[in-house]
């Protein structure tokens, strides 16, 4: 595994990169505000699978994380594929 993939025997854990310093504005607030929200939620035990899709901010990298059970892989991809409907029917 890569520098930045450590796994256990059920989770892999990720080593983040140390802290840039960014100028705060609305883009970054609500990304934080997403995670921090499904952190809660996993950390009062109310999650058991997450999936996370990522764009860079120059727009060129498209990043996808995902930890589940593997019951739960029908649901995710469910779920995944209303989320694109909803996402292509807000660009319009």
């Amino acid at each position: 595994m890569s520098e930045r993939h450590r796994s256990s025997e059920n989770a892999a854990i990720v080593a983040f990169p140390t802290r840039v310093s960014a100028e705060p504005d609305e883009t970054i607030a609500s990304v934080i505000e997403v995670l921090q929200d499904q952190l809660a939620l996993a950390r009062e035990g109310k999650l058991r699978s997450v999936a996370v899709v990522t764009v860079s901010t120059d727009g060129e990298a498209v990043g996808t994380q995902w930890s589940c059970k593997h019951t739960d892989i029908t649901g995710l991809i469910g779920k995944l594929t209303v989320l694109t409907h909803d996402l292509m029917a807000s660009r319009k």
